[in-house]
């Protein structure tokens, strides 16, 4: 039977159920501070899970008093996470999420700002502004707009008592270098930086401790009879793919590779368009949240982004991409 094609499907989210769809994606259901094995050599790792424990204690209703107001929080109304890919941020902000009491609410930094887009700004802050915690996963800012927008919500969102965490490979203080004029946006780089304490998780991307590299990829014939032998797996030309892509609104990404159990692609070559390479590095955090191998034939995948583009302002989004891709085919071989 032959295999679905992603560039046949082209989803509609209605604006009203993205607010409800934003909690930790599938890869972290089980996701608990219990769960995540720090690295022995790496003491910020346990060091993190104490602070975030910490700071999860902050989030439970406090106890009613009579004759006593409640007393906000002590410290900063937000957490952030910093460090290299695959130190297990995710895990620990899911666990933190999973962990809170609700409303609550989680996502992606592109899935934020694309809920934006999609509500509107008042509606965003009114959506948000009766939830205990605002978990933000992949926190950067690419452009001078998106500074302004964060800085903006997220101000409106503390001021209504909403608490913040976010993961990110960049230091709060330091976001959007290297992608623009950083300097002209100071004032907003540094109000979003004082909602945050900083909390530093070092050590290696756990998805290739003792691992080899990125497996090879296979032939188109090998990706075809496999494709078509999983049920509810794809199978789609990489340029006719990247197309696509380019039609749909990224917040529609999740949905396209929704109930896919293998995504098969031919015919990979290197991506030199930044625009089409940001389009991709979105789809493979889809695919990583929701737990899908990827099969592939063409230039392996690690080979995906010229040095021009590891080497410029988006750098840690794509080394991050590759991380998952590399693990996401190795699941896919020995699957």
């Amino acid at each position: 039977m032959p295999a679905l094609r992603l560039v046949d499907r082209s989803p509609v989210v209605p604006p009203d159920t993205l607010v409800a769809a934003m909690v930790p994606p599938p890869r972290f259901d089980s996701a608990r501070f219990g769960t995540y094995l720090p690295a022995p050599d790496q003491p910020s790792q346990a060091a993190a899970v104490e602070v975030l424990e910490s700071f999860a204690s902050t989030l439970q209703p406090a106890p009613k008093r009579r004759f006593s107001r409640s007393r906000p929080p002590q410290g900063r109304p937000g957490v952030y996470l910093d460090g290299g890919f695959g130190v297990g941020k995710t895990h620990l902000l899911a666990s933190l999420w999973h962990g809170a009491p609700g409303p609550k609410a989680y996502g992606t930094f592109v899935e934020l700002t694309h809920l934006v887009g999609a509500l509107g700004f008042g509606a965003t802050v009114e959506a948000l502004s009766g939830h205990r915690l605002l978990c933000i996963d992949e926190f950067e800012l690419d452009d001078p707009g998106d500074t302004v927008l964060v800085s903006t919500l997220l101000a409106r969102l503390v001021e209504a008592g909403v608490r913040v965490a976010a993961t990110s490979n960049t230091l709060p203080g330091s976001l959007g270098e290297g992608r623009f004029a950083a300097q002209d946006f100071l004032r907003e780089i540094q109000g979003l930086s004082a909602h945050f304490e900083p909390v530093r998780v070092d050590g290696e991307d756990y998805r290739h401790r003792g691992l080899p590299v990125a497996p090879p990829p296979v032939d188109d014939a090998t990706v075809l009879d496999r494709t078509s032998s999983v049920p509810a797996a794809s199978c789609d030309a990489f340029d006719d793919l990247l197309t696509h892509l380019s039609t749909l609104h990224p917040s529609r990404y999740g949905a396209l590779v929704d109930d896919v159990a293998l995504v098969g692609l031919t015919g990979v070559r290197p991506v030199p368009d930044q625009a089409a390479a940001l389009r991709l590095v979105v789809l493979t955090d889809r695919l990583y949240d929701r737990d899908v191998p990827v099969l592939s034939s063409g230039v392996p995948l690690d080979e995906l982004f010229p040095a021009e583009l590891l080497e410029g302002g988006y750098k840690k989004k794509y080394r991050r991409a590759i991380s998952r891709l590399d693990a996401l085919a190795r699941q896919a071989q020995e699957g």
